[in-house]
């Protein structure tokens, strides 16, 4: 049966980020119906053709149970990446959680690079200029906006 295990036994809260270009975090509770025994196990696959792989880094709560995954080396893709976070515990059965995740949406940008200000005494103003931020997937840097915040006038 797809939902198989105690009612409230899957994880929840389940959120995953890419920050410096490469690094994922994923993060979720345990189930609040959850056995104190319970462990959880994520596994994740970047596209159709990829081979699901398990976290290799868990994150422990202080009873050592996996309570999320760092992740290095993830570059984004154009397909949804497909997430699975399965239970188990000797007391029950433990339902599991998936979700599929657009990875370019989940991805926090670096601050923009090489940011520089040139001010003259007279009308003129100011001249800023930087370069884009890093990142894996984004190829055409036109695709950004930016807002510029002028604190002291």
């Amino acid at each position: 049966p797809m939902f198989a295990g105690m009612n409230g036994s899957a994880i929840e809260n389940f959120t995953c980020v890419i920050y410096n270009i490469f690094l994922m975090n994923c993060t979720w509770q345990a189930g609040r119906e959850a056995p104190a025994d319970t462990q959880y196990f994520l596994y994740w696959q970047k596209s159709r053709e990829d081979n699901q792989m398990e976290c290799e880094l868990y994150i422990k709560d202080e009873n050592c149970r996996n309570m999320g995954c760092i992740f290095q080396n993830v570059s984004i893709g154009t397909e949804e990446a497909y997430f699975l976070v399965n239970g188990s515990s000797k007391d029950s059965l433990i339902q599991f959680y998936d979700e599929y995740i657009d990875l370019y949406k989940i991805e926090i940008l670096t601050a923009p690079l090489n940011v520089t200000a040139h001010c003259t005494s007279d009308s003129a103003g100011c001249i800023i200029t930087w370069h884009p931020p890093l990142t894996s997937h984004v190829e055409n840097v036109k695709c950004f906006q930016y807002e510029i915040s002028i604190q002291n006038k």
